[in-house]
């Protein structure tokens, strides 16, 4: 999935969230079988911290279609989690499905909902910040 300047949504810590999430898509997308299962996992952490902090910007500047929004991204997470517990008993086709169909729904999202989001926070002047959790930092390097 090639990041598009359309996807820039001119909320910082979100766009950056967004690009996070489109690089480790991207990860998933060309990395070796035995990688899979640990990469996935730290893409559904990731996705919990990134649907958590638009789960606090909403509250904190009082976004109007907040349960609507919210109510996608419980919908998305039941999806990556159950399939996560299946990729875990070995059915790795099924994570490169999910892999293969996330960019089509994320291009959706960013493009709808969270571009209605990202504008409404700016409209409210709410200074959102990015999340400091361990989900959105960079992966370690190997060695």
């Amino acid at each position: 999935m090639e990041w598009k300047p359309d996807f820039e949504l001119g909320l910082p810590p979100m766009d950056e969230t967004h690009r996070e999430f489109v690089g480790m898509l991207n990860e998933l997308a060309s990395c070796a079988e035995g990688e899979f299962v640990g990469l996935l996992e730290r893409l559904v952490a990731h996705t919990v911290t990134h649907f958590e902090q638009e789960a606090t910007w909403m509250h904190a500047c009082g976004f109007p279609p907040m349960r609507c929004h919210v109510g996608e991204h419980e919908r998305v997470l039941k999806v990556v989690s159950e399939v996560l517990a299946r990729v875990r008993t070995g059915d790795l086709e099924l994570g490169r499905r999910l892999i293969a169909e996330l960019p089509h729904w994320f291009e959706h999202h960013a493009a709808t909902m969270d571009r209605a989001l990202a504008g409404y926070i700016r409209s409210t002047g709410y200074r959102a910040q990015a999340a400091t959790t361990p989900a959105l930092q960079p992966a370690a390097a190997s060695s």
